[in-house]
């Protein structure tokens, strides 16, 4: 028998986190443009997707990814990449934060709630349910997951 020859684990991480950084135009290139290819092969992997999170040992899976990973990986991420991606992030998603909050705040706007009450009277828990039952129906919509609004 032949044993195969591999690098070590601190050898591979070096050599990728090296070489890695310098293949940005080459995933631009790979990547830009192809939306409508990833939205195709989403669509195909629906019903993998359906049996994946329903398999009996899902709820296991998760939690031992969580254990796996731990939060000191949240955290050490956090602390290396959190504040310097986070305002340029926020600047990118601009458009994408305006597209999604349209339609809940033209449902805000579209809900008759009833009048407000004096401080502390229960009816005026009435009106924060309205809104929530509305918003709710109109996720429901957006998402195909329940009849129109």
């Amino acid at each position: 028998m032949v044993k195969v020859e591999v690098p070590s684990a601190a050898d591979a991480s070096a050599k990728w986190a090296e070489v890695t950084p310098g293949r940005s135009t080459y995933y631009m290139a790979n990547t830009k443009g192809k939306g409508s290819k990833w939205e195709a092969n989403a669509k195909v992997a629906m019903g993998t997707y359906k049996l994946a999170v329903s398999a009996a040992n899902i709820a296991a899976l998760f939690a031992g990814g969580i254990k796996r990973v731990g939060g000191a990986k949240f955290d050490r991420k956090v602390e290396a990449l959190g504040e310097g991606r986070f305002g340029p992030g926020v600047t990118a998603a601009k458009v994408d934060m305006e597209t999604g909050i349209t339609p809940y705040l033209a449902e805000i706007a579209a809900t008759d709630i009833p009048a407000r009450k004096p401080r502390g009277d229960a009816g005026n828990y009435k009106r924060s349910q309205d809104i929530g039952v509305a918003l709710n129906k109109k996720r429901l919509a957006l998402s195909a997951a329940g009849p129109a609004a």
